[in-house]
C-alpha cells in the first residue's frame, strides 16, 4: 500500500466513522422523541440527577461536546444554574464512554450487513419510528465500516520508523502523549473519533503498550473541551463559567491520572487479564474507569468548582427562572378558582419572557451578535414550554370549574395563545435578520431608523398590554388599543416609504423583502397585544 492509498483509506474511513457516530446519534435522539432539553430541564434538580441526565443525553446524541454545548445554551438563557450544569457536564464525560465500549465489541465483519439492514429500515418502511431505528442501525454499521477502513490505513504505521520513535517517546514522556491526544481531538472535534482511532492503533499493534496509549487517552478528554470553550465565546457570564468547568474538570482528571499512570496501567492490565479483554476493549475499560473515577473524585467538590470558576470569570450572573412558578396541581382539586388565578400569574410570567425575547431580538437587529439570537431562541423555547404547561394545567382544571369561572378560564387560554404567537413572530424576525446577515443584504439608515421606531412602539405596547392584564387596568388597556392603531398606521406609512426607496434605487429587492416582512411581523405582534387589551376591557365591562 503506497502513501497516497494509506492517507486516502484513513481519511475516508475517518469520514465514514464520523458520519456513523453522527447518524447513529441522530437516530437515537429522534427515537427518544427529541426531548433532550426536557430531560435536562426536568432531571437536574440536584447534582446527582444532573450527572444521570448528562449521561443519558450524551448516550442519546453520542457526543459529550454536543451535550456540553446544549448545557451552555441552557445556562446562557437562564434555564439552568451553574451548579446544575456542572453535574450535567460530569455526566456527559461518563456518557461518552459508551461509544468506546460499542467500538470495543469489534463486529467489523458484520458492518456491511448492518448497513444493509439500516438502509432496508429507512427506505422500505413509512413509519417514522422504524426509520429512526434504521438511522441508528445504519449509523452503527457506518461506524464499524469506517473503523475497518481506518484500520487498513493505520496497519502500515507499525513498520514506519518515525511513528515507532514517536510512540516510544510518548512512553518515556507521557506529557507528549497527552499533547498528541489533545491536539488531535481539537482538530477532529470528536473525542469518540480520536478514542476510536486510538483503539484501532492499539489493536493493530502500531501502539505497542498501554503506557503509551493511556496518556493519549487523557489528552483526548482534554481536547474535547475545546468545542464547549468555543461555544461560550460571546455568551453570558454563567455560560462561560460552565465551559470553564468542563475544561478544569478534564484537566484535573488528566493530571491526577498522569501522576498515577503506573498503578493505573497495572490496574487496566489486571482487569484485561482477568476478563480476557481484546485490545480495543482494554482501551474502552481504561476510558470508562478514568471517567468514572474522575467523576467520583470531583463530585463532592461541585460547590468548590463553582466558586473557583466564579473567581476566574468575575461578573454579575443574570440568571432568570424561566420554569413554571405558579402551577401547583393541588389547587385543581381543592379550588379551581385559585387554579385559574395561578394560571393567570404564570401567563403574566410568560408575557414578561415574551417582552425579554422582543428586546433581545431588537438588540440582535442592531448589533448582529449571534449571542442575542441564541438567547431569543431560548426564550421562544421557554414560551412554548410555558404554553404547553399552562394549557395542560387549564385542561386539567376545566373538568371541575364552576360556570362563574368559565369566562376567566377562557380568557387565560386566549391570552396564552396570543403570547405564544408573539414568540413565533419575534422568532420570524430573528430568522429574517439571520437571512440578512448571511446573504449580506444592505439596508439603508432610514430603513433601520424606521424599524427601530416601530420596534420601540411595539415593545412598549406589549409591555403595557401585559401590565394592563396583570392589574386589570382598563385605562392602560385603552392606551394599548390606541398604540396598536399607531402601529397599524406606522406599518402602512413605512411600507409606502419603502416602495419610494425601491423606486429611487436606494435599496435592493432583497432588502425590501426583509424590511417589509419585519414590519409585518411587528404589526402582527401589535394585533396580539390588542387582543390582550380587549380581554381586559371586556372583563371590566362584564364586571
Amino acid at each position: 500500500m503506497n502513501l497516497q492509498e494509506i492517507i486516502f483509506t484513513f481519511i475516508g474511513g475517518l469520514g465514514i466513522f464520523l458520519f456513523g457516530i453522527k447518524y447513529m446519534g441522530d437516530g437515537l435522539k429522534n427515537s427518544a422523541g427529541d426531548k433532550l432539553r426536557e430531560i435536562l430541564d426536568r432531571f437536574t434538580t440536584n447534582p446527582f440527577m444532573g450527572v444521570l441526565a448528562g449521561m443519558v443525553v450524551t448516550i442519546l446524541i453520542q457526543s459529550s461536546s454536543s451535550t456540553t454545548v446544549l448545557v451552555i445554551g441552557l445556562v446562557n438563557a437562564g434555564f439552568m444554574t451553574l451548579r446544575q450544569a456542572i453535574g450535567v457536564i460530569m455526566g456527559a464525560n461518563l456518557g461518552t464512554t459508551v461509544t468506546a465500549f460499542i467500538i470495543g465489541i469489534d463486529i467489523k465483519e458484520y458492518a456491511l450487513p448492518i448497513l444493509a439492514l439500516g438502509t432496508f429500515l429507512i427506505f422500505f418502511f413509512k413509519t417514522k419510528r422504524v426509520n429512526y431505528i434504521g438511522q441508528t442501525v445504519f449509523g452503527l454499521g457506518a461506524l464499524f465500516y469506517g473503523l475497518d477502513l481506518m484500520g487498513s490505513g493505520l496497519k502500515p504505521l507499525r513498520s514506519v520508523e518515525a511513528f515507532h520513535e514517536l510512540t516510544v517517546s510518548m512512553s518515556d514522556v507521557p506529557l507528549l502523549g497527552v499533547a498528541v491526544g489533545t491536539l488531535f481531538t481539537f482538530i477532529v472535534q470528536s473525542s469518540s473519533a480520536t478514542i476510536g482511532i486510538l483503539q484501532q492503533l492499539y489493536a493493530e499493534g502500531a501502539i505497542a503498550n498501554l503506557d503509551m496509549a493511556l496518556p493519549i487517552l487523557f489528552g483526548d478528554n482534554i481536547g474535547t473541551t475545546v468545542t464547549a470553550a468555543i461555544a461560550a465565546i460571546g455568551a453570558s457570564v454563567a455560560a462561560k463559567r460552565a465551559a470553564a468547568v468542563h475544561v478544569i474538570f478534564n484537566v484535573i482528571g488528566a493530571t491526577v491520572f498522569l501522576l498515577l499512570l503506573p498503578p493505573f496501567t497495572a490496574l487496566v492490565e489486571w482487569i484485561s487479564n482477568a476478563l480476557l479483554l481484546e485490545p480495543k476493549m482494554q482501551i474502552a475499560f481504561a476510558h470508562g474507569i478514568f471517567n468514572l473515577s474522575n467523576l467520583i473524585i470531583q463530585f463532592p467538590f461541585i460547590a468548590l468548582l463553582a466558586v473557583i470558576v466564579t473567581k476566574i470569570i468575575p461578573g454579575k450572573d443574570s440568571i432568570i427562572d424561566y420554569k413554571p412558578k405558579h402551577l401547583d396541581p393541588i389547587f385543581i382539586q381543592q379550588s379551581p378558582s385559585v387554579a385559574i388565578a395561578q394560571a393567570k400569574e404564570e401567563t403574566i410570567h410568560m408575557g414578561e419572557i415574551a417582552v425579554k425575547g422582543l428586546e433581545e431580538t431588537k438588540t440582535f437587529l442592531n448589533t448582529n451578535q449571534s449571542k442575542h439570537a441564541e438567547i431569543a431562541y431560548s426564550l421562544e423555547d421557554a414560551i412554548n414550554n410555558l404554553d404547553k404547561k399552562i394549557t395542560n394545567y387549564l385542561v386539567d382544571a376545566s373538568s371541575s370549574i364552576s360556570e362563574a369561572d368559565t369566562s376567566a378560564h377562557s380568557s387565560v387560554v386566549d391570552i396564552v395563545r396570543d403570547i405564544e404567537r408573539i414568540g413565533d413572530h419575534f422568532e420570524n424576525i430573528i430568522e429574517l435578520i439571520e437571512y440578512r446577515i448571511s446573504n449580506k443584504v444592505h439596508m439603508t439608515e432610514q430603513a433601520y431608523e424606521d424599524l427601530n421606531t416601530m420596534y420601540d412602539l411595539t415593545v412598549d405596547t406589549v409591555k403595557e398590554a401585559i401590565d394592563a392584564y396583570k392589574n386589570m387596568d382598563e385605562d392602560k388597556a385603552n392606551e394599548v388599543i390606541q398604540k396598536e392603531q399607531e402601529i397599524d398606521s406606522m406599518e402602512r406609512k413605512y411600507r409606502k416609504q419603502h416602495i419610494l426607496r425601491l423606486n429611487e434605487g436606494l435599496c435592493t429587492g432583497s432588502a425590501g423583502i426583509v424590511f417589509v416582512d419585519i414590519i409585518s411581523n411587528l404589526e402582527r405582534i401589535g394585533d396580539h397585544a390588542l387582543n390582550i387589551a380587549q380581554e381586559v376591557v371586556g372583563k371590566k365591562e362584564e364586571e
